[in-house]
């Protein structure tokens, strides 16, 4: 690896497994880790604490300004506190995940939610000597300069299975309606306002639906080392859709 800073920047839709492999990624090359997702949901469970109407997109986007937040860069240690209080898991609770886009489709919030990104992009890149940046426009507004830029995906299938078994526990049929709405009506909602369903030019794609989580890690590994764009399934491996670790999808 380079000794010069170095950012990462992966984007992808929900259930694609970028949270789990931006951590992973992190901390295998040492680097910072900041999930952007989380900071929309902080936002989200401030302004629904606060009693706001997310629908007033003036009074959410001073809540942004205002929002006094802090956020772990360590991939071991993700913690996030909101005006001193800790809402590391408040923030994964169903109640957030269906209010987090109303949030996220205000260009306002996502103005001032970005400035405060790109700060801690070059703050870790002069401290730790780079970062994992993970989102859904970071390939492409927060950071399109990275030095590398990815974007993974997988089919809606696969996404609705992975999100069922962190929700649910498993993903059977009522298990993955009652998860339909979180993944395939947010990221209708999400992409209305950034584009990450579709690689941009310069930014690789890679579709995970049929690959472990270890083999989706040592694909984004190979990327990063310039070693190779893909790394495929291996065939004889039956698939079962990768159980994501606990706090996995950012909105």
């Amino acid at each position: 690896m380079s000794a010069s800073p170095l950012t990462v920047a992966i984007d992808g839709p929900s259930g694609s497994g970028k949270s789990s492999v931006s951590r992973a990624l992190a901390r295998d090359l040492g680097l910072a880790y900041l999930d952007t997702g989380a900071m929309y949901r902080a936002l989200a469970w401030w302004a629904l604490e606060r009693e706001l109407d997310l629908q007033d997109q003036a009074l959410v986007a001073q809540a942004a300004r205002d929002l006094p937040l802090r956020i772990s860069t360590d991939p071991d240690e993700q913690a996030l506190s909101v005006d001193d209080t800790d809402v590391t898991q408040e923030i994964r609770q169903t109640r957030i995940s269906a209010q987090v886009s109303a949030v996220a489709t205000n260009l306002d919030v996502r103005g001032e939610l970005r400035r405060r990104q790109r700060e801690i992009i070059e703050q870790e890149r002069q401290r730790s000597g780079g970062i994992v940046v993970e989102g859904r426009d970071i390939t492409t507004v927060v950071a399109p300069d990275a030095e590398h830029r990815i974007l993974i995906t997988a089919s809606e299938e696969a996404r609705l299975a992975r999100r069922a078994l962190e929700v649910h526990g498993s993903a059977g049929a009522e298990q993955l309606a009652a998860t339909r709405d979180q993944v395939v009506r947010r990221d209708a909602d999400d992409s209305t306002v950034s584009t990450f369903l579709e690689a941009a030019d310069g930014v690789v794609a890679l579709d995970t639906s049929d690959l472990t989580l270890e083999q989706v890690i040592s694909a984004v590994h190979a990327l990063v080392r310039g070693e190779a764009k893909t790394v495929p399934a291996d065939p004889s491996t039956p698939h079962t859709p990768h159980q994501p670790d606990q706090s996995q999808e950012d909105r």
